[in-house]
């Protein structure tokens, strides 16, 4: 066996902030980090390189390895503490928003732009009362825009701080968790066991199941959770400029009058593209955008969130249900323009190229959303657009574009106190595979809780 003091499981956000927070104090503590993906130079994606099947990677290179899904994202550090997670649960909200600004400062030691977004509170408010003039309630944040080309840079200057002070291992799965008289021991994991009196477990949205099953397996208390089902709507920039320019990332809330549906936008990307992943056996949509190149668009999703209970409680199968119907039907991504979905008909390859809006993702398939997202998503995605067309002219436009299905996994969450730790002592959850955080800046900000706690415990 080998010996450590600290075990994290996951080398994304929450998990490489854990550990630069444990190396920060300076206390020479043992630590080793797992990681079921690859180095960060390392991380390729066959399907978009070499046109290859997503289904001949093993590990996603886009969504698992050093730095997580979020080393591809296009970065936004999100500075509110409304926003991004749910650790106001654990900490109170000047807590929070003290480790959201120093989190911030540390990723600005390692790369990011000094530039944030919605600074200008004047226009902001405007923007925000022309919202509520609409029924639309706009959540205001600042944000700080790293993008897609410059987040494998910010992670690589991570993993040389780190380097030479943890273990780190790559492409090793962990299969148990060990716990000896109900504290965390250590981990198996390819094959050999790590022992430590701390375990963090950190592994991201892409291995939020494998948690869940490991939870059940220890017998630890899980909390329910929706899923935010949608689309990924792609619109000509300038229709966005009036937002994006001063907010970059606008977060509007809806609830539609005829099912009294909560529907929002979520990551917005401004002269940006659409992005497909491979998540969970299926394809989905995404966005990214980038700081030094631009595109003559913007795109954003819009969701609604979907809460089971009786007798049906398995949010995840029903939102791979919808995914993989969509799959089924456009052999991939569908895309659909809104003109086309208003009078009920499928668009074809003919009437996209007449579009005035240019599709980013070059290979999706025009088809027909409505065979695939149920007549309820349709009303709602529908009713928001006529809603957001009043602030923003052109979003409705029958050129507007529609990929489909964009689903958001929410990760089953644990039974936490408020240092993160589970109902096993020195055994702690943190980012998005726990369910306590749902961006980069709350993921970082978790890890950030877990080690300062584990470190005020070895004195």
């Amino acid at each position: 066996m080998k010996h450590y003091d600290i075990i994290i499981i996951g080398a994304g956000p929450a998990g490489i902030f854990a550990a630069l927070e444990i190396v920060a104090s300076g206390k020479g503590l043992k630590v080793l980090m797992v990681e079921k993906g690859l180095d960060i130079d390392q991380r390729i994606c066959p399907s978009a390189q070499w046109k290859t099947s997503c289904t001949l990677c093993s590990e996603c290179g886009l969504l698992c390895g050093w730095g997580g899904a979020g080393a591809f994202s296009d970065g936004k550090l999100s500075l509110s503490k409304e926003i991004g997670g749910n650790l106001s649960r654990y900490v109170s909200e000047s807590e929070l928003q003290g480790l959201i600004d120093y989190t911030d400062g540390l990723y600005i030691a390692y790369g990011a732009p000094s530039e944030v977004y919605g600074g200008d509170m004047d226009a902001v408010a405007r923007i925000r009362e022309a919202a509520e003039q609409n029924m639309l309630t706009l959540i205001p944040s600042k944000i700080r825009h790293i993008g897609t080309d410059r987040c494998p840079l910010v992670l690589k200057k991570m993993k040389e701080a780190l380097n030479g002070k943890v273990d780190v291992l790559f492409s090793k799965d962990v299969r148990k968790i060990l716990v000896e008289d109900g504290r965390a021991a250590g981990v198996e994991a390819g094959g050999e066991t790590f022992q430590a009196g701390f375990v963090i477990v950190a592994p991201g949205r892409e291995g939020a199941l494998w948690l869940e099953r490991q939870a059940k397996q220890m017998g630890l208390s899980l909390l329910k959770n929706p899923v935010d089902i949608g689309v990924r709507i792609e619109v000509p920039a300038a229709t966005l400029e009036n937002l994006t320019s001063v907010i970059y990332e606008p977060k509007l809330i809806y609830h539609t009058k005829k099912f009294n549906d909560r529907i929002r936008t979520f990551c917005v990307n401004p002269y940006g593209e659409v992005v497909k992943e491979y998540v969970k056996g299926v394809w989905i949509v995404n966005g990214h955008s980038y700081a030094h190149t631009k595109t003559e668009n913007t795109n954003f999703a819009l969701l609604v969130s979907t809460f089971f209970t009786e007798p049906f409680d398995e949010p995840h199968l029903y939102g791979r249900y919808v995914a993989r119907l969509a799959n089924l039907l456009g052999k991939g991504v569908i895309l659909q323009r809104l003109g086309d979905l208003q009078a009920g008909r499928r668009s074809n390859p003919a009437r996209v190229r007449r579009g005035k809006v240019k599709p980013s993702l070059a290979d999706a398939v025009p088809g027909d959303l409505s065979f695939a997202l149920p007549h309820r998503y349709i009303s709602n995605i529908l009713e928001m657009l006529k809603v957001m067309d009043r602030i923003a002219p052109g979003v409705n436009s029958p050129h507007t574009l529609l990929y489909g299905v964009e689903v958001k996994f929410y990760s089953r969450q644990l039974k936490l106190s408020r240092c993160l730790e589970t109902e096993i002592e020195n055994f702690f959850a943190i980012g998005d595979g726990a369910g306590v955080s749902r961006g980069l800046i709350q993921a970082s900000a978790s890890g950030i809780i877990a080690a300062r706690e584990i470190l005020k415990r070895q004195g």
